[in-house]
């Protein structure tokens, strides 16, 4: 009798679920030893449990005060750690950000962008939203190029910005910071010394002095990250056989990177897999936009695009999806990692 009872509250409150509730979903634990974490279900989704974003092919990066800025294909969506929306930037400047970096200059944080379907990188203040600069293809090059499609963008400590044409010719250009255009360096090909989409890109300051970290997403056999100085010299190929390395993102001596098969690698300082996260072993829906946000599975990624710590060392991290995905990842101290 009492299980019939308590089958018959299940069934009448299914009736009486309001319209966009969602199944409640227990939070999935992931990685292992310091780097383990567990999922927030439900993190950065509206009330009615639809996702905040729209289409993502984009990036991720904290600020100062916690805040999670998130870059979809209509603008940029900022949210509190607790994953409600506090702030957008909407409108025909801030659509198309395929990376982005968060720089403090001067008491001052600006975010600089890689706009690949505009055909140009950006820096605005995330205070007003003001665009201060605008990279368009430098002519001075030389180079005649017809396809101009940046994917990343990244800045040295004197200031100077790098700009990958890694949706095209695969030239990184470097410019001042006031944007004049100085150098390039690259060029597209399979070569030890060449990017098969030069992907994402950042600063790494896990060294001194600190260098260029290049995700060569398609090279064959499998992605690779590289390291190349600030005047564009070649120095190493960091690691191999990654898949698809979509972007890189550094906090002390670790390094978080996406990889659109649907995981996201943690290396050491000294460039060893310290963890693989979300895992996919799905094949048809991994390397996938078109996972709905219906057929999401709490811990598994689809197509893992960007990625950013905040100062706890908790992770976010965004699918390129056609419902818009982010996700929270909270830390999980040694202690509690069972």
């Amino acid at each position: 009798m009492r299980l019939f009872l308590a089958s018959l509250a299940l069934l009448i409150a299914s009736f009486s679920a309001k319209p966009g509730m969602t199944q409640q979903v227990e939070s999935a634990r992931m990685g292992c030893g310091e780097m383990t974490f567990d999922t927030v279900p439900g993190w950065g989704l509206r009330p009615d449990g639809k996702s905040a974003l729209g289409p993502t092919h984009g990036g991720v990066v904290v600020d100062k005060a916690g805040n999670i800025y998130v870059s979809a294909n209509k603008g940029v969506v900022v949210f509190s750690p607790d994953g409600q929306v506090v702030h957008t930037y909407l409108g025909p400047d801030y659509t198309e950000l395929h990376d982005m970096e968060i720089r403090d200059e001067e008491g001052e944080e600006y975010i600089y962008g890689a706009r690949n379907n505009a055909a140009e990188g950006i820096k605005f203040k995330i205070r007003g939203g003001d665009i201060v600069l605008r990279l368009p293809y430098p002519e001075e090059s030389g180079l005649g190029l017809e396809k101009f499609s940046p994917t990343a963008i990244t800045v040295a400590p004197n200031g100077d910005i790098y700009l990958s044409n890694g949706y095209a010719s695969n030239h990184i250009f470097r410019f001042d910071k006031d944007g004049k255009y100085v150098s390039h360096f690259g060029k597209k090909g399979n070569g030890m010394k060449e990017f098969n989409t030069a992907h994402g890109m950042t600063l790494d300051t896990r060294y001194d002095p600190p260098r260029l970290l290049i995700c060569d997403r398609n090279h064959a056999p499998k992605g690779r990250l590289l390291h190349y100085g600030l005047d564009g010299e070649f120095m190493e190929e960091v690691i191999t056989g990654l898949g698809m390395p979509t972007s890189v993102a550094i906090q002390g001596d670790f390094v978080a990177v996406p990889d659109l098969h649907g995981r996201l690698v943690i290396l050491d300082k000294s460039n060893t897999i310290m963890a693989v996260l979300g895992h996919n072993p799905d094949p048809k829906t991994r390397v996938n936009f078109n996972v709905p946000q219906s057929k999401w599975i709490e811990g598994i990624f689809n197509g893992t695009h960007g990625s950013y710590w905040d100062a706890e060392g908790n992770l976010y991290v965004q699918d390129w999806n056609v419902d818009g995905r982010i996700m929270k990842l909270v830390r999980v101290s040694p202690q509690a990692g069972g």
